[in-house]
């Protein structure tokens, strides 16, 4: 049983199970005076609700608590689905003091911490902060440490006395400043904010006081701003404060005395309750060490493997004779004719060629004058097959073949049946089809994580659930000016024909960005130039840390500085965190 000081009393408090469930739960409450006599005759009243969520209303759990024995209070609340079920006493002390007190209770958690209205006896679940020799709660906001208190110490409606002790690092009072302190109830449906401001006055050295006029029940979120005696950074505290719940609560702007450097460094921390969590769908992650890959995507263009080309021309000038490829879309295979070609050079060069085998008709074979003939023949194209016949007919041929050099698809087509081809010009070209090229335009941003040997995926958009693996050959070394993209070629295979050149393709590359401390894409904030993360430092608060980030890959971002291994961060409900840190803090982040 948790143990907690209210109103004069101890109220200790537990449920049995110790797990609340769905269904029937017993809450066990007592009450005690501070020389532990048992407090008889109290009517307590006890409820847990389940706050409103979209178009399902609020559902409520009375706890009805009967008198068991002297001091001890018992009754079974019906918790009716799973989730957060705030709890709430609320009672009114022999000395006729109201109390009221709050707990975040959820089903399927045994941990029931206080949430307002009390403060754990004996190192109970929630730390407090240190308190002054009057027993006024310290908090170190800069280099100041600033006690904070109110009187009654459960506010009430009306009047309510503010005390304030402001002192240095070395414990000396800090007199003579000015310190601006006011409670505001915040607008609720047409009823405007209502302020309550305190006029602090200095009393005695480094302690101020002053009035505040809270006129309705309710939450009145303090505010403490302290303008430096030493022209540095003004400090500005949050608490929260409401009438019938027992002393100041810090949000906001400071930590409590004693907490370590941990706490020092969390000033800027804003306390959310786990039911208020629960309304605006606060959830978490972790900073994880994980693999990243990026998926890089890129429209490309599908265009012939140049080095699978072939452009058909001639060492001489010609006229066509019989045209064999006749259409752009000619299939061919190596060693099929082409055209053929008259030439007079040619001619003349068939019948030098037989005059030299004739005037050495007993020379050697390998006579280096008819070598120099036959090969002369050789480089104007004319095949081996051909020569050899041209020797064993022994008359020149008018018009001698032209053969393919590889198997392939006419894609183009510059002669026909009687056309001239002079010396020189493209007359047909031949490509091999059965690998392709797709350029691909990669952003500018992109370009540095795209190398050679990469694995990639095109896709067609005209045929949907169909993939074609490809390799990145290379990486152009130039970017193009027009659209500051840099050019990427990919090589896939072909082998049915389906990639046709100039086709539009969809590329996805796939870039390996190694072992890397990555948060959710979801945690983080841009504001400017930063980025800011929520970090749960457990009990309900939430620290903005400014962090700085890398690559985004996979829905998660690389963390370069801020975080570590296992911080919890906040995934979701952080824009509206975000809005109430800038209400209550004057953080730089912001």
């Amino acid at each position: 049983m948790s143990r907690y000081r209210a109103g004069g009393l101890e109220v200790g408090i537990t449920t049995d199970p110790a797990t609340p469930r769905v269904g029937d739960n017993r809450l066990v409450v007592e009450l005690r005076t501070p020389d532990g006599e048992p407090v008889s005759d109290v009517a307590i009243e006890a409820y847990a609700e389940m706050p409103a969520m979209g178009a399902m209303p609020a559902m409520r759990a009375p706890a009805d608590l009967v008198e068991s024995a002297p001091g001890r209070y018992e009754g079974t609340m019906n918790l009716s689905m799973r989730g957060e079920w705030p709890l709430t006493l609320t009672f009114e002390s022999p000395a006729g003091q109201p109390v009221r007190l709050q707990f975040d209770l959820a089903t399927d958690r045994a941990d029931m911490p206080i949430a307002a209205g009390g403060a754990p006896i004996d190192g109970a679940s929630q730390p407090a902060a240190s308190a002054d020799a009057g027993g006024m709660p310290r908090y170190r906001a800069g280099d100041l440490v600033i006690a904070a208190d109110i009187e009654p110490r459960t506010a009430r409606v009306g009047e309510n006395r503010l005390i304030l002790e402001v002192r240095d690092e070395d414990g000396n009072p800090v007199s003579d400043i000015d310190v601006d302190a006011f409670a505001q109830m915040p607008a609720m449906g047409a009823m405007p904010a209502m302020r309550a401001p305190a006029d602090l006055e200095q009393v005695a050295p480094g302690r101020y006081e002053g009035s505040m006029n809270l006129s309705m029940r309710g939450e009145w979120p303090l505010t403490i701003a302290i303008d430096h005696p030493e022209g540095q950074e003004d400090q500005r505290l949050q608490f929260d404060l409401a009438t019938d719940r027992e002393g100041l609560t810090i949000a906001a702007g400071g930590a409590p005395v004693g907490g370590g450097p941990a706490a020092a460094d969390a000033a800027n921390a804003v306390t959310i309750d786990n039911r208020r969590r629960q309304m605006i769908g606060v959830e978490t992650g972790e900073a994880t060490h994980r693999n990243l890959t990026k998926v890089i995507r890129a429209v490309g263009e599908v265009t012939y493997d140049e080095r699978l080309l072939s452009h058909i021309s001639l060492k001489f000038d010609g006229y066509i004779g019989d045209l064999k490829a006749d259409y752009v879309g000619t299939p061919v295979k190596e060693g099929q004719v082409l055209f053929t070609v008259y030439s007079p050079e040619l001619l003349a060069a068939q019948q030098e060629y037989l005059e030299t085998l004739k005037r050495r008709r007993d020379g050697a074979a390998d006579d280096p004058v008819i070598r120099a003939s036959r090969q002369r023949l050789r480089l104007w194209d004319m095949a081996p097959s051909e020569i050899e016949a041209l020797e064993a007919r022994g008359v020149p041929q008018d018009y001698v073949p032209i053969y393919a050099p590889r198997t392939g698809t006419l894609v183009e087509r510059n002669i026909a049946d009687g056309s001239a081809a002079p010396e020189g010009q493209t007359l047909l070209t031949i490509a091999d089809l059965s690998t392709v090229w797709v350029d691909a335009e990669v952003f500018e941003a992109d370009l540095e994580l795209v190398q050679a040997g990469m694995a990639a995926t095109v896709t067609l958009p005209y045929l949907p659930g169909q993939a074609y693996p490809a390799t990145v050959e290379y990486v152009y070394p130039y970017l193009q000016g027009d659209s500051r993209t840099g050019r990427v070629r990919l090589s896939l295979a072909n082998p049915e024909g389906t990639l046709k050149p100039d086709m539009y393709a969809e590329v996805a590359l796939e870039a390996d960005l190694g072992h890397r401390l990555t948060v959710p894409e979801e945690a983080i904030i841009v504001a400017g130039d930063s980025r800011v993360v929520f970090v749960d430092l457990g009990g309900g608060r939430l620290n903005p840390v400014r962090i700085k980030t890398g690559r985004r890959a996979q829905g998660y971002v690389e963390v370069l500085e801020g975080l570590s291994m296992g911080d919890t961060v906040v995934t979701s409900g952080n824009f509206l965190i975000a809005a109430e840190t800038r209400l209550k803090t004057g953080i730089q982040q912001w």
